[in-house]
């Protein structure tokens, strides 16, 4: 064989090692960003999840509805930085099923509805806008009699 038709011809060995590292980069990349992405919204669920269950025991054990609803964004707030969400964004909203007013009756039933969200990991900022990323909402129902005192 001639020194022009050796030149011609690649030499491939190798290129099957190449093609295998970038198609694992490729395809491990996007793989490893939507796992982050669902451990991150599983743990803002679950914390959102907490946040209602504590605003809500916050409310009904407050002595008056003054103080409830103070006591009941702060308890949820506290609950957000236990769960490791300090920075996630936060809405407390109370209903009663026997009006304003007349929340801490004693046959009333209180609906604390949480909403918040989490910001997907790795996204780049002018994506965002400043919003986050996934809406997370929990709502937690709780009656007046289960934590108040019965009389003597």
């Amino acid at each position: 064989m001639s020194r022009r038709a050796l030149v011609g011809r690649r030499d491939e060995r190798g290129s099957g090692l190449i093609e295998f590292i970038w198609l694992g980069i490729l395809l491990i990349v996007p793989l490893v960003w939507i796992v982050l992405s669902v451990f991150e919204v599983q743990r803002g669920a679950f914390a959102v999840s907490a946040a209602a269950r504590a605003a809500g025991r916050a409310y009904v054990l407050a002595p008056d509805e003054a103080s409830a609803r103070a006591r009941a964004t702060e308890a949820a707030r506290q609950t957000l930085k236990d769960q490791g969400g300090p920075d996630m964004p936060l809405d407390v909203e109370v209903d009663c099923s026997l009006g304003a007013g007349r929340c801490l009756a004693g046959t009333s039933v209180v609906t604390v509805t949480i909403s918040s969200g989490v910001t997907l990991p790795m996204v780049p900022e002018i994506f965002r806008r400043g919003q986050t990323d996934f809406d997370l909402e929990a709502r937690h129902r709780v009656p007046i009699g289960q934590y108040v005192e019965g009389a003597p």
